[in-house]
């Protein structure tokens, strides 16, 4: 959402935000920018609080200063990265001021009571009125963070007023932890509660594939097995682990990445048509790609481990050289899987998906590559080749969409040479900088779950990728070396050429 999606927006209904886990790099880098970027657009509610929970011990003004100094950097600065630029005094003012802290221990039931005293005095309600609960904990704490909210009766809705969790990935570790998740937190809170974030989805560029797909008659008549030879799915980041080894050692890049952010890519390209854009009627569709697609098999995937290299002419060290990885570690940074649909629409279509860190580009698209046409036609001439057509939709860094096809070179002799037509977001669209989460949180506050998973998909996406988690455990598929600025491992480059395929390249992006 930018300020020009805004225009036509009304502002959510009077709530409190409460964050868990406040004093964390999520808040400081993303959340609190976006809650500025919305009051900026004049979508926070009249009646708005932030309450910021953690174990720090400080006081709401110490909370306020410390947000001042941090989150400046990230306002105006678009996906969350630091830059410049000029922040309205009025409405971060207004925002800081609203914001208040509590600290304490959130195992302990004895805080969730007096929580529940400061809430109601925040808002000004006896009941505490609508509340609106954000998970930034670490993923263990999801399910015993919301039992305790459950015996506070901090979940229960009234006539007139409601309560509502975000909750960040990853969602479970596994097929049976995420079962478990859903248990779990289904004995506390309905389904219509629950806001399983994935802030992808909170991105223009993936909420447009839908509009691209039903919004244009051009395309839709294409989308299936009769004129699409394969798609590619490429996730790929230059940085590494950063610091954050504890977490990627527990994580990994599939856990980390593949059923939530290339999923939700791969839905979006593969789903039906619904029959509108209500939020059941689209998961409803994006749910049955999923069930659709066999589990992966171990034979069909490619797990890779980053080693010294050089990125963006900067060294990188060895992953097992990064702190708290162990040094004989055999967690990926890389993955790339080859997957199928069984159904009408892409019968005997591969979908091939890659993600990794320490690559040579920063680099996020979706590829569609169009079966080649005929060449009987130029028979006597010197064409020998099709040259391939792709439809690309480049989601980072360049967002825009690009179309491949072959044209006359000019001259006597009959050659084929490759044209590229190119849209852009920004030459079209004014945009200002986001983080991608105003969108979410947004529709957060107003109920509406269609960019929020359901249990039933993220669980269908944990199937699709157990026999891999299977297989690594089992030590059957270890992970292979792919030195820090290159396209990933050499398997990865097989994967597709057995099938007589190759990746685009990431050097170079037509």
């Amino acid at each position: 959402m930018t300020s020009s999606m805004a225009e036509g927006a009304a502002p959510p209904p009077a709530c409190t935000l409460v964050i868990f886990g406040a004093t964390g790099d999520l808040t400081h880098r993303l959340l609190m920018p976006a809650l500025y970027n919305l009051g900026h657009w004049g979508l926070l509610p009249k009646e708005f609080s932030v309450i910021g929970v953690s174990r720090s011990e400080m006081s709401s003004e110490d909370f306020r200063s410390e947000l001042s100094e941090t989150v400046r950097g990230h306002i105006t600065a678009k996906g969350g990265e630091a830059g410049g630029g000029t922040v309205d005094e009025g409405v971060w003012n207004d925002l800081v001021g609203r914001v208040h802290y509590r600290s304490g221990d959130i195992s302990d039931a004895g805080f969730f009571a007096a929580l529940k005293g400061t809430i109601a005095e925040v808002s000004g309600r006896e009941n505490g009125g609508n509340v609106l609960f954000y998970l930034a904990v670490a993923a263990g704490l999801f399910g015993p963070t919301i039992a305790k909210l459950g015996e506070a009766g901090l979940t229960e809705k009234g006539e007139d007023t409601w309560r509502r969790v975000i909750i960040e990935k990853p969602f479970g570790h596994d097929l049976p932890s995420a079962e478990k998740l859903d248990a779990d937190i289904l004995k506390v809170l309905s389904e219509d509660q629950i806001f399983r974030i994935d802030h992808f989805l909170g991105k223009e560029t993936v909420q447009n594939i839908m509009a691209f797909r039903f919004g244009n008659g051009l395309f839709e008549p294409l989308w299936n097995r009769d004129h699409i030879d394969h798609v590619q799915i490429t996730v790929a980041e230059t940085v590494g682990v950063e610091g954050r080894g504890k977490f990627y050692e527990a994580t990994g890049a599939l856990r980390d990445m593949v059923p939530n952010h290339l999923f939700q890519l791969y839905t979006l390209v593969a789903m039906e048509p619904p029959i509108s854009f209500e939020a059941e009627a689209v998961r409803d569709k994006k749910e049955e790609v999923l069930l659709a697609t066999p589990s992966a098999r171990p034979e069909d995937a490619v797990r890779g481990r980053y080693t010294a290299g050089t990125v963006l002419a900067k060294a990188v060290k060895d992953y097992r050289e990064e702190p708290d990885v162990a040094r004989d570690s055999d967690t990926e940074t890389f993955v790339a899987l080859k997957l199928g649909i069984d159904n009408w629409r892409w019968a005997g279509v591969p979908f091939y998906l890659r993600t990794g860190k320490a690559m040579t580009r920063r680099d996020t698209e979706i590829a569609i590559r169009f079966k080649q046409a005929p060449l009987a036609l130029f028979k006597g001439t010197t064409v020998r080749e099709d040259v391939p057509n792709w439809l690309v939709l480049q989601l980072q860094p360049d967002e825009g969409i690009s179309l491949q096809f072959g044209a006359k070179v000019p001259g006597p002799a009959v050659r084929l040479g490759s044209v590229d037509m190119r849209f852009c977001y920004k030459d079209y669209f004014k945009t200002e900088p986001s983080t991608g989460y105003e969108t979410l949180i947004y529709d957060a506050m107003i109920g509406d779950p269609t960019l929020f998973q359901r249990a039933d998909m993220i669980e269908a996406g944990w199937r699709i990728v157990q026999p891999i988690l299977d297989a690594a455990a089992a030590g059957t598929l270890t992970t292979l070396p792919y030195e820090a600025g290159s396209a990933g491992p050499k398997e990865a480059d097989d994967l597709l050429a057995r099938d007589g395929r190759r990746w685009r390249s990431l050097e170079r992006q037509p």
